[in-house]
């Protein structure tokens, strides 16, 4: 029945990998057979608090008995609380909830074109990054700069114009077209290969933005939430965006999202220019606040930058100057182990033995750990990894 079904009755646009999971706690996956996996993608970058976390756990089912979605078109005291426990951590002033990332960068485009609209420009351009990945609906699929996410689906939403990542000079270069309202950028590109720009990069941005009057609009979407050590990536280089874009991280796996935006940025998606039917619903705003909670409590951003040091390092140690490894890099929970060639192979060997992770960009094992992995768990994650990388880079060679 299982072919069955994946084959006849769901649109075959993945590429599901064989096995079903039916439960989890923290770290851990199991499957239908009762196999347990360490799971080093969390959702890809979703579940930082891990599995069926006790306390979330009782907050949903506690508003599930309550309210789940009244509408916007009511108050929702819960949201309101959410929205402004965001603004304290981001330092911007308003928020829009909705259900996804993809529909955040949406929010953000909008922004982005109402205004330059109501300054009087009839084709407003987005500046995005070749290599970049913000969604796969009509306009952020259109923003994304990767070919290959484009293939089939032209003719493209005009409106975006790519130039390279981490190249101050050639996004300053196109900060001079006077149709040029806003850049919409990554701080690190997670699908695109964990690619860090240069330190200083978003700084340079941010003053390039400030010196043109563009807007700096910053997807977090995947580093956000504690990914990365800090709330959100920007943090680091203490600027700040005129727009950021999150998700994932925010509900732990309940589906929710949020633009935030400041000054004229803020108040430009006036009643009726935009809108979300369950956004920031009760059900998914009481998880998101007990989301934040936790985090702060817990200390869980020192832990994801510790622990990800620590993590980097070991595998440095372990596989760093085996042939056929080119680089180890990250930021926090964030961590991409580059290949020098096509490792697609790796994810189901990883699998064989009861690991997950992932690839992207083709040669770049991802790992994105919950940020409540145990030191024990993220001793079995580097040898049973670097374990796996021998076996392929030997039968590779």
């Amino acid at each position: 029945m299982e072919d069955k079904v994946a084959r006849d009755f769901l649109v075959p646009n993945y590429q599901r990998i064989p096995v079903e999971f039916v439960s989890g706690k923290g770290a851990t996956l199991t499957d239908i057979n009762g196999e347990k996996y360490l799971d080093a993608l969390s959702g890809i970058a979703v579940c930082g608090l891990g599995h069926a976390h006790p306390e979330l756990v009782g907050v949903l089912a506690n508003q599930a008995s309550k309210l789940w979605h009244t509408s916007n078109l009511y108050r929702i005291g819960l949201q309101e609380k959410l929205a402004e426990a965001l603004v304290k951590i981001t330092g911007l002033e308003r928020v829009f909830f909705c259900n996804s990332g993809a529909e955040a960068n949406e929010a953000a485009i909008k922004i982005a074109r109402k205004t330059g609209s109501d300054k009087g420009i009839l084709k407003p351009m987005v500046v995005t990054m070749k290599g970049s990945f913000h969604g796969r609906t009509m306009g952020t699929l259109s923003a994304t700069g990767n070919e290959k996410v484009h293939a089939g689906f032209s003719p493209l939403l005009p409106g975006f114009k790519h130039v390279d990542y981490n190249s101050i000079e050639k996004t300053k270069k196109a900060l001079e077209l006077p149709e040029v309202v806003a850049i919409l950028v990554e701080p690190i590109m997670g699908e695109g290969g964990v690619v860090l720009p240069h330190h200083g990069y978003l700084t340079a941005l941010r003053k390039a933005c400030n010196d043109t009057g563009t807007l700096l609009m910053l997807d977090e979407i995947q580093t956000g939430m504690g990914r990365t050590g800090n709330w959100f990536a920007y943090h680091r280089e203490k600027i700040l965006p005129d727009v950021l874009t999150i998700a994932k991280g925010l509900g732990n796996g309940i589906p929710v999202g949020a633009c935030l935006a400041r000054g004229v940025a803020g108040n430009v998606l006036q009643p009726g220019s935009h809108g979300s039917t369950f956004g920031g619903n009760p059900l998914v705003t009481a998880v998101a606040l007990k989301v934040l909670e936790i985090i702060e409590r817990d200390k869980l951003l020192k832990r994801a930058g510790e622990l990800g040091d620590s993590l980097r390092q070991s595998f440095e140690d372990e596989i760093g100057e085996l042939e056929g490894v080119k680089e180890i890099r990250g930021e926090g929970l964030m961590i991409g182990i580059e290949l020098e060639e096509p490792c697609s192979d790796i994810v189901n060997l990883a699998l064989q033995d009861r690991l997950l992770v992932n690839v992207a960009a083709g040669n770049v094992i991802r790992l994105l750990p919950p940020l409540i992995l145990r030191d024990s768990e993220a001793e079995i994650l580097t040898s049973r990894l670097s374990r796996i990388i021998r076996k392929f880079l030997t039968k590779a060679g």
